[in-house]
């Protein structure tokens, strides 16, 4: 068996990089005939511009914030000859916020994935929560090495009990005589308390501090070691602040030869030097919201007597007296542990034993087999990653569609621009591309669901849109809060988009009132179709042109405006198209699929052969560059995507995800191929974690869409836009279905 293990790796100096090491050494250890029985090759988290020796199994290294390499590590390890891939999960060794760029690591990975996590939060924020329950659906299993993870993971989490599988933290099968120990660093005449591992706030050293000054007066020959370096974050938020803290504490108290501290990174073999030379060992953590602790672990690994405070972890693991417990901060309850244990060497001594015998189970030769047992049935059971298939349409996956969000964000003026998280943001007031598009969602969703709600709203927006109208049919755009115009004349984009609003108003209008109303604004608009100039602005008139002809085709003027505006795009793309570069500019930009969706609305409209056939050749090309292994990657909007150039990853936007669902929709209405169906949906699973990032974007509590993926992860703002294309795109999904549906009768 070939084990790939991702983690950080010595000689990073890491507490996962040593547990890392530690279960590469146990699962590829030798056999009686001092052969190999396994072999294991590591990918190795990098967080440091200099460079790092890496021993020979580091094969591969993924420089924590280059997001390109996580790609290539997927490539490797598949290509590798790895059977299974073993995962080492911690946030912060991962890049992006909350370290989101391992899930498109994994979700390339084509073997079994086993995770370790080795944090499982309590209170976790919605980032933390999304991607720990990604990285634990696309887990064959997940160990943990507390009883208290496995409750947070089903009660939490939801993650199914079969799953998890419990495996203690394993521990070095080092053995030192005490007394030689103590004698070694010359601590022989002294009562020797330790606490090691990286220094911070959350260590609560301060605590054993202020025990000490009772434990010294009655046992003058006591010094407290604290080895380790400060963590590596802490020094560059805060430098050495909380050392110098510690520092001036002990000297305060006049502790200055009582209290020791050891500034460096500690080899595995020394520490335990240290902790047979120690006679009590003390975690004084300042909460109980640690679910895993390695120096924990090695302390009774190595029978040291542990006194602790009662975080989750050290509940546990000392429980049945392998070790004693006192409250958070509390130094008087810690001295009076300390003192009587002086006073008791007996009852010392048995805490050491305890501890040792425990300890005996817990090796690295017993945990690596553990884990080697886990990897063979994961493979017995050939749970891989499921191979890519064909999307499949099923609107019985989806979330209810729900318009909290959108009444959340209206009021009787219109819908409000822009919210903070899920809380609309009334400093940026209005604008008219947004009631354009809630004006359309709420038509659609009277026309296939009968929602009271959407007829509710429908009059709030086309009087948004009416109110915006000047005097020669064109619009302003935005509008504050206190209803003061702030524009003379909006964006050629947000005239498209009202014009797209205003003819699927008039082809499906909910009453005589409405339709009259928008067809005075539609016509009022109609002289100033021809001064577009914008290909996008351009393309969204012709939308809402073909839905008016829809119900009009006798309307000769206006087909005759259509033709004209469809072959402004015709002619832009002949300008541009070259064997391999099939668009209608030297770049792909913002809300592309607009541009083929338009036409194939003209094509249907027209039936004019060369408008289809550039239709279609111009989706063909953008389907290739963003729908790539079943599932959507835009164009991002960082950089977009020039000829000749590489695309922009990110900032990738739900409008453009809105857009290639309509656009796939429509194909499938002018050609009957029912493939487009699928690729509409693998288009729509975009909002829902099908991404770059695999990470949802539609938010399950609020019931609104977040506003995009970002190089750190998702933007968890949820405006108007994000959320309307989001509910447009459900509703052509569940239109679609139905046409899907009647194509097979």
């Amino acid at each position: 068996m070939k084990i790939a293990f991702i983690g950080t790796y010595p000689p990073r100096e890491c507490g996962i990089g040593t547990f890392t090491q530690n279960l590469f050494s146990a699962m590829t250890n030798r056999g009686k005939d001092n052969r190999k029985q396994h072999e294991g090759i590591v990918v190795a988290m990098h967080d440091q511009d200099q460079p790092l020796d890496y021993p020979r199994e580091v094969q591969l290294k993924i420089r924590q914030e280059q997001q390109g390499d996580y790609i290539e590590a997927a490539r490797f390890i598949n290509l590798s000859g790895a059977d299974t891939c073993i995962l080492e999960h911690e946030y912060g060794i991962f890049g992006g916020q909350n370290g989101v760029y391992i899930l498109p690591l994994l979700h390339r990975l084509e073997i079994p994935l086993i995770v370790t996590l080795h944090t499982v939060l309590k209170t976790p924020s919605y980032n933390e929560k999304a991607i720990l329950l990604e990285v634990c659906k696309m887990a064959a299993r997940i160990i943990v090495m507390t009883h208290k993870a496995v409750e947070f993971l089903t009660e939490i989490y939801n993650v199914e009990p079969s799953k998890i599988e419990l495996i203690e933290h394993g521990v070095p099968d080092f053995e030192f005589d005490h007394d030689l120990a103590k004698k070694e660093f010359k601590l022989e005449s002294k009562n020797v308390l330790l606490t090691f591992g990286f220094i911070s706030r959350n260590k609560g050293i301060e605590t054993v501090i202020k025990a000490l000054p009772a434990v010294v007066a009655k046992y003058p020959d006591t010094i407290y070691i604290v080895a380790g370096k400060t963590h590596p974050a802490v020094i560059r938020h805060s430098g050495e602040e909380y050392r110098i803290f510690l520092l001036r504490l002990a000297k305060k108290l006049q502790l200055d030869k009582h209290v020791l501290f050891l500034n460096e990174f500690i080899d595995q073999e020394e520490l335990f030097q240290y902790l047979h030379a120690s006679d009590i060992y003390i975690t004084p953590y300042l909460n109980e919201a640690q679910i895993t602790s390695g120096t924990l672990s090695y302390a009774v690994g190595a029978g040291t007597a542990v006194i602790s405070t009662p975080y989750w972890h050290a509940t546990e693991l000392l429980a049945d007296g392998r070790g004693m417990l006192f409250d958070f901060n509390d130094s008087d309850g810690l001295a009076t542990i300390l003192t009587d244990l002086l006073d008791h060497p007996a009852k010392l001594k048995t805490l050491r034993q305890k501890a040792h015998t425990y300890g005996l189970e817990i090796t690295w030769p017993k945990a690596g087999a553990k884990y080697i047992a886990v990897a063979k049935a994961v493979m017995q059971e050939g749970s891989g990653q499921p191979p890519k298939k064909e999307t499949i349409l099923d609107p019985l996956l989806l979330p209810p569609f729900l318009l909290d969000h959108i009444k959340r964000m209206t009021d009787d003026t219109g819908i409000i621009q822009h919210a903070k998280f899920g809380i609309p943001n009334l400093k940026e007031g209005y604008c008219l591309d947004d009631n354009a598009r809630a004006l359309l969602m709420v038509l659609m969703a009277h026309k296939q669901m009968k929602l009271p709600i959407a007829l509710d709203l429908l009059p709030v927006y086309l009087s948004y849109i009416h109110y915006m109208q000047n005097e020669d049919g064109s619009f302003r755009n935005f509008l504050s809060f206190r209803r003061d115009f702030l524009d003379e004349q909006g964006s050629e984009d947000s005239f498209g988009r009202t014009i797209w609003a205003l003819g699927y108003l008039l082809g499906n209008a909910p009453n005589d009132a409405y339709f009259q109303s928008g067809q005075q604004i539609f016509f009022e608009a109609v002289p100033n179709f021809e001064k577009l100039g914008s290909i996008r602005s351009i393309a969204n008139t012709m939308i809402g042109t073909a839905y008016y002809l829809q119900k009009n085709p006798n309307d000769e003027n206006i087909r005759s405006v259509l033709r004209v505006m469809a072959y402004k795009l015709v002619d832009r793309y002949n300008e541009n198209k070259t064997e391999d570069w099939r668009w209608f500019e030297g770049m792909l930009a913002y809300d592309n699929a607009i541009l083929p969706l338009a036409l194939l609305h003209a094509a249907g409209i027209l039936n004019d052969e060369q408008i289809r056939n550039t239709a279609l050749e111009s989706m063909q090309f953008l389907s290739d560059i963003t729908l790539k292994d079943g599932s959507l990657s835009l164009v991002g909007n960082e950089n977009w995507y020039m000829k000749d150039g590489e695309s922009s990853r990110y900032a990738q936007q739900p409008l453009d995800a809105l857009a290639m669902v309509l656009m796939f929709h429509q194909a499938f209405h002018l050609t009957k191929d029912k493939t487009y169906l699928n690729k509409l949906y693998a288009s729509f699973m975009w909002f829902l974690g099908e991404n770059d990032m695999r990470m949802c974007l539609y938010d399950f509590e609020t019931k609104g869409c977040c506003d995009g993926l970002e190089s750190y992860g998702v933007n968890r703002n949820q405006g108007a836009e994000s959320t309307l294309a989001y509910l447009i795109s459900h509703l052509t999904v569940l239109q679609a279905f139905d046409d899907f549906y009647k194509a097979d009768q």
